[in-house]
């Protein structure tokens, strides 16, 4: 994985390109620290990382499912 800076990120914008053509990432960095803000990746890695997320209404919604709730398999399949 490369790291550029802003800088250089702008000077060599083609080249980073190239860079992420061939399947690599690179990283832009900021600042006199240097701290790092991003992560450029190719579209085909970005792609396969996509993934659903349970729970996304935690602390926003809730259910109780009582004891004495019973359900068959065949009520549960006609659903």
């Amino acid at each position: 994985m490369k790291t550029l800076q802003v800088g250089e990120l702008k000077s060599k914008f083609s080249q980073v390109l190239d860079y992420i053509k061939n399947g690599e990432e690179v990283t832009i960095s900021f600042g006199k620290k240097k701290e790092k803000l991003a992560v450029i990746v190719p579209y085909s890695k970005y792609k396969k990382g996509i993934h659903r997320r349970l729970g996304i209404l935690k602390n926003k919604a809730s259910f109780e499912i009582h004891n004495d709730f019973k359900i068959s398999d065949e009520e549960l399949l006609n659903l």
